[in-house]
């Protein structure tokens, strides 16, 4: 299969006949063999039923449905995980992804050869109060923080090569960050593509203020889990070894005065404190370490997710 086209979605029963309209135009103009997998991220609309009917009149048209609200992560990882394309593209369903931007995002992958396009959204039709600005600081950090110099990491329409899916995890709200969880898995060769960005058609943005403080945090995760994921110890056993080498100063300090001065009073210094409190400081972070390698070797599967029903996907 040449490509699969895997769009989350909750609440978008209007937008979705026009959009596999136009994907259908799309790839049949090109000749490419494809899927499209739509993933119901617990709409309370009809989206489910549209989805549904769409399969019927079209077996390339597949979907999953969560049983509630699990969030767009989770609905981009169970896509990666039930997607057979040689190209994998991801776009919104609110028609502000244009699919006539597929042919040249495959051609990125297969004959440029990146692993992962993202699409970069130059100009912009959302408030620039509540999403133009935020996204501009945001992507200023995360191209600081990882090394990584794309204009608009959140940007839902991009382009992958299959391995890349199939060797990432997406949870929690990291979908903002895949490009960072391509590079810490290894890949190297990430582009952008400047893409058309539409004005929203039907509905409203599903996406509130709280994404900002989640987006910190998860980028912060992000940078950790990366280069200590695997080894925890590294991180909190340096550091507990730093916080009980100082206390051991201070203790050998107080040792060696009181055996001078007999006089000495040891609990009456400030060096008595400082010493308790960093070697115990020290014995937790040493402790946290220990305790996060043997989590993160015996760690069940961070994505499971209830899943309703499936349509042209078998219920495996």
């Amino acid at each position: 299969m040449d490509v699969s086209i895997i769009v989350p979605l909750k609440d978008e029963e209007e937008s979705l006949p026009e959009l596999c309209t136009w994907i259908k135009r799309v790839v049949d103009e090109h000749r490419y063999s494809y899927e499209v997998i739509l993933v119901d991220d617990g709409s309370a609309d009809q989206s489910w039923e549209v989805i549904q009917q769409l399969s019927n009149q079209n077996p390339h048209i597949k979907g999953i449905k969560f049983q509630r609200n699990y969030g767009k992560s989770a609905a981009l990882n169970e896509g990666f995980g039930a997607a057979s394309g040689d190209v994998v593209i991801t776009m919104d369903a609110d028609l502000q992804d244009s699919p006539d931007e597929i042919p040249e995002l495959y051609r990125m992958i297969t004959v440029d050869g990146f692993d992962l396009v993202s699409g970069w959204k130059k100009k912009r039709y959302d408030n620039v109060m509540t999403k133009n600005l935020p996204s501009k600081f945001y992507n200023a950090v995360t191209r600081r923080m990882s090394g990584i110099y794309l204009h608009d990491f959140n940007c839902g329409l991009k382009a992958y090569r299959k391995k890349v899916v199939k060797s990432i995890e997406v949870y929690g709200e990291m979908h903002r960050y895949i490009p960072v969880l391509a590079k810490w898995a290894g890949f190297k060769k990430i582009g952008e593509k400047v893409v058309e960005h539409r004005a929203r058609k039907y509905g409203v943005s599903k996406f509130g203020w709280e994404r900002f403080v989640n987006g910190f945090l998860d980028l912060t995760s992000i940078m950790f889990i990366g280069k200590f994921g695997k080894k925890p110890m590294q991180f909190f056993g340096l550091i507990g070894s730093l916080f009980f080498f100082l206390g051991f100063i201070f203790v050998s300090y107080l040792v060696v005065s009181k055996l001078l001065q007999p006089e000495f009073g040891v609990t009456n210094k400030p060096a008595f404190y400082l010493a308790l409190t960093a070697m115990i400081i020290g014995s937790q972070f040493f402790l946290a370490g220990f305790l996060g390698e043997l989590v993160t070797r015996n760690a069940p599967e961070r994505n499971s997710y209830m899943i309703e029903e499936r349509v042209g996907l078998g219920n495996a």
